[in-house]
């Protein structure tokens, strides 16, 4: 029977889909998730958390290597110029070990730590950017992650090996018709004897075009013997019926391989399936708890980069008898990227040493650091553009053919744009995020909000959320960080963690109080919570800015230097808090869905008149119904 090529889901049945994948349970302490609840856990992260010499050792050994290879190998200028990776560039990442960095050396892979595993992305997306994700694709949450957290032991023994050292894999969950929607999943996998059978059509599949292996996301009709459901399942992209229709291009990371791919009639055997049925969901989200980290260490990449540009070039360059550094305007766009760099470094460091421990629960600390990071990498590129004038947005191909340094400052723009769109776009973050963020409410007054709970279920759920309200409220009131001198070993830092912890407290008054105005509706003021998410956002980054130069301090590596860079990040971090705590109440959220609705109506229809449209024919969202392929296939292996 013919699935079809889209399913139909009303606006419950999504969130429920989406509810049942979310880890309900907190087994572990989270900085963050009790950030939001208006309590600053500094004991959570302070000591700065470091790695065991042994890790840190092979980690430095492994970087040397990749320096040396990114330095020596990797033609950044030509993987521009040709819109891919040079095959060769590809077998030499396989000869140093790079598909294997986060694989156990027990099958054939480097065993890195989460945070050298990061600063090899760094540095290898540094070289250019569609390595970084050549490789982050493939170990993030490719094959490798999900099998490491979910595969049994012959699954393991099976494919970690190969993915070590041969093998690319590529994770496939979007579908021309599924987003951030997961409930739309329209990919079937039917059980057949021992096999099950794959039919349907996939979307932007990074690495999909040369990859060996695959994470497929499919649904599993229920049936006797079958619970049914979303199910991950570890797929030979050589495989009979499996066909890349067409390899995709894009605005940047012009060398990604980044395809569509479609399942025939694809037999896949059981024993290839990643736990049990309708857990693939769960899977793909609790891969990408630890897996986010990769997208914003490569833009810590970038900051740096950035950084090192704008430092020769503003001192180079003079206008009016002097270096375009000193002049203010320009001097505070380097400051920003000087100090963001930093504090997005000390994000990334600290929430890959916290999943390294696996002491406390980084959901929401790797979810904020996707967030920050995408964030905060675009507008650093950004400014570096602004800086580098008419060369920033001129290309680097063409500042070399007039004899100039030949700086991709507009490629680095291109590129680091997908960031917030990739594994999570900023909007769907915000609401992954708020949604974590209120769990602890919701937990005990849930009840009270839900319109199908019964008239009993709401008393007991009363009941519980007073109990829990009665001792939680007082303690928002006063804290330590209304103490001159509380946090005094940190020095000059020490106001700016008394900040974090009021801020705090004010941020889960301010949670709480919209809860209670609006209750039900909470969910649908995504404006609202989109800034609740931005300010633990910023207190995050500044929490772990500090820490990070106090860390540094005692360690006597460039404590001095680090605490002026924490200082200034955190005082412009405090300007964008108090902005976003006043527009909590002070905005245009109610006008603008006024003025949405009259664009969707076509009441401004007129507004539109005066230009052509330069788009081609065809529709919205392409035909994915099953069926076989059509195309050439152009699925490149690369041996």
């Amino acid at each position: 029977m013919t699935a079809p090529s889209t399913r139909n889901v009303s606006e419950r049945e999504a969130r429920q889909v989406a509810e049942a994948a979310r880890e309900q349970d907190w087994r572990k302490p989270s900085f963050a998730k009790e950030l939001f609840l208006g309590r600053f856990r500094l004991d959570l992260i302070h000591p700065h958390p470091t790695p065991a010499d042994e890790d840190a050792q092979r980690g430095e050994e492994f970087l040397a290597k990749l320096r040396d290879f990114c330095e020596t190998k990797v033609d950044g200028a030509r993987i521009e110029r040709e819109a891919q990776i040079p095959d060769e560039t590809i077998d030499g990442l396989k000869e140093i070990g790079a598909l294997g960095m986060k694989i156990d050396t027990k099958y054939g892979g480097l065993g890195l730590t989460q945070v050298y595993y990061n600063k090899a992305l760094a540095l290898a997306g540094s070289a250019n950017p569609a390595i970084g994700a050549l490789l982050s694709a493939h170990q993030s949450i490719g094959v490798p992650q999900p099998l490491k957290q979910f595969g049994t032991q012959e699954q393991k023994d099976v494919f970690l090996p190969r993915c070590a050292r041969t093998d690319i894999s590529a994770f496939l969950l979007t579908e021309p018709d599924v987003g951030s929607d997961p409930a739309r999943l329209a990919t079937t996998a039917v059980p057949e004897g021992e096999d099950y059978v794959l039919d349907g059509v996939k979307l932007w599949t990074t690495n999909g075009v040369v990859a060996d292996l695959l994470v497929v996301m499919a649904r599993v009709p229920k049936s006797e013997g079958h619970k049914g459901g979303i199910t991950a399942f570890v797929v030979e992209a050589a495989a009979e019926g499996v066909t890349v229709e067409h390899r995709n291009a894009f605005m940047g990371l012009r060398g990604i391989e980044n395809g569509v791919t479609r399942f025939h009639r694809v037999r896949v055997p059981a024993a290839n399936r990643i736990g049990p049925e309708g857990a693939g969901l769960k899977i793909a989200l609790t891969t990408l708890n630890t897996g986010r980290l990769s997208l914003p260490a490569m833009c810590v990449g970038a900051g740096k980069w950035c950084l090192k540009i704008a430092r020769e070039w503003s001192a180079a360059r003079e206008q009016w008898g002097k270096p375009i550094a000193k002049h203010e305007a320009v001097g505070a766009k380097i400051s920003f990227i000087a100090a963001t760099t930093f504090a997005l470094e000390a994000v990334v460091d600290l929430a890959s040493q916290m999943a390294d421990e696996d002491r406390n629960d980084i959901r929401i600390e790797a979810a904020l650091a996707k967030l920050y990071g995408s964030e905060m990498g675009c507008l650093m590129a950004d400014e570096l553009v602004q800086i580098r004038g008419g060369r920033g947005f001129e290309t680097a191909a063409s500042l070399a053919a007039r004899g100039e340094r030949a700086v991709p400052a507009e490629q680095i723009l291109r590129d680091l744009r997908i960031n917030r769109i990739f594994e999570g776009s900023t909007e769907i973050m915000h609401l992954l995020i708020a949604r974590e963020a209120v769990d602890a409410h919701l937990s005990v007054a849930g009840d009270l909000i839900d319109p199908e709970k019964s008239l009993g279920d709401k008393g007991r759920a009363a009941a519980k959320a007073g109990t829990f309200y009665a001792r939680w409220l007082p303690k928002l009131v006063a804290g330590p960080g209304q103490l001159p001198r509380t946090y005094a070993e940190f020095g000059d830092l020490a106001g700016h963690l008394r900040y974090v912890e009021r801020a705090a407290r004010k941020l889960a008054r301010s949670t709480f109080y919209a809860m209670s105005r609006w209750q039900g509706r909470m969910e649908t003021k995504q404006g609202f919570l989109g800034r609740i998410v931005d300010i633990g956002a910023e207190l995050f980054a500044m929490s772990a800015a500090v820490v990070r130069a106090e860390h540094l301090r005692v360690t006597d590596d460039h404590g001095r230097e680090a605490h002026q860079l924490a200082d200034a990040f955190c005082r412009q971090a405090r300007i964008r808090v108090d902005e976003l705590f006043g527009r909590l109440w002070t905005n245009t959220d109610d006008l603008d869905r006024k003025v949405v609705s009259g664009v969707l109506t076509g009441t401004y229809a007129w507004l539109e008149e005066g230009v052509v449209d330069p788009s081609g024919d065809g529709p919205w969202i392409a035909d994915a119904t099953p069926g076989p392929a059509t195309k050439e296939n152009v699925h490149r292996p690369i041996r």
